[in-house]
């Protein structure tokens, strides 16, 4: 008996939920050799505004996590990520990619993930310390997370660009609204589902699909993001800073496109060192 297929309706990823845009508009991805793939949300700033607002209820209770808890749950993503590679390579090729760039680029996308899983409870070692002082106090330095930051990710490599930003900004206990690549998004969504299935809480990473001219504006200026972390062009990174520094947020930028999300140099400790916070404090010695 002849049936029609049942066909995927992506969603985006926001609050731990699977939603549509709150305008009900959609984008058209094809395959490529061109044939209809599926229609994905084409968010709009309240879908923004919505994850903000889902990042910052969760971002207390994820900074309140161990750093050691945090290396667990981004270490059990990427054996997520492992065991569902097969359907990241296949969704990356079938938009284009080769099938050797794609195996390459899935496998250090769960790669970067033990790698931050590593860094977890270990950054604050580095990152802190205990200041020689001239007067009978104790005076230290610690981080603390900076809240809910922007992900703007890379067109190429869309999963490996992605997860690479926003690994090293949950490592540390921030939580994370991304948008995903504007020309090959599909990956995203997946990432979305084993973010669900995952022990990640709900809202701490989110992730949005949709025009970037229409949603870099509201990255720059919403005030409750308190950190942009974009993989730009010159004209994006102009808006971006221009509106950052309005409400008064930091901004790091990466690569927009490229083999260097590829090198080791696109990982390591200065990713997380940029979306901390340093705090000092003084204690009196003695009477």
């Amino acid at each position: 008996m002849h049936r029609l297929p049942v066909t995927k309706t992506p969603k985006v990823y926001i609050g731990g939920a699977f939603v549509r845009s709150e305008s009900a508009r959609t984008l058209r991805i094809d395959s490529s050799d061109g044939a209809f793939f599926a229609n994905i949300p084409q968010c709009s700033r309240k879908d923004l505004r919505n994850a903000v607002e889902a990042a910052a209820k969760a971002g207390p209770a994820w900074a309140r996590r161990t750093p050691y808890n945090r290396a667990q749950i981004l270490y059990r993503l990427a054996e997520m990520l492992e065991a569902r590679s097969a359907e990241l390579v296949g969704s990356l090729v079938r938009f284009g990619a080769r099938e050797g760039d794609a195996e390459r680029g899935v496998a250090l996308c769960a790669d970067r993930l033990v790698h931050y899983a590593g860094w977890a409870d270990k950054y604050e070692q580095l990152l802190g310390s205990v200041n020689p002082v001239a007067s009978r106090h104790f005076c230290f330095t610690v981080t603390e997370p900076m809240g809910v930051v922007g992900v703007l990710a890379p067109d190429s490599p869309p999963i490996l660009g992605l997860i690479s930003m926003v690994a090293p900004v949950i490592a540390c206990g921030n939580t994370v609204v991304a948008l995903a690549s504007e020309k090959f998004p599909y990956s995203a969504i997946l990432l979305g589902e084993m973010l669900a299935a995952s022990d990640l809480p709900g809202g701490v990473v989110n992730i949005l699909t949709g025009f970037r001219r229409e949603l870099i504006p509201t990255f720059a200026t919403h005030a409750h993001i308190r950190a942009i972390y974009a993989a730009a062009g010159e004209d994006e990174r102009k808006a971006l800073r221009l509106g950052a520094a309005a409400s008064v947020k930091r901004v790091r930028f990466a690569e927009e496109t490229g083999a260097g999300w590829l090198a080791g140099s696109a990982q390591g400790l200065d990713a997380i060192r940029a979306f901390v916070e340093f705090k000092t404090t003084w204690h009196p010695i003695g009477s």
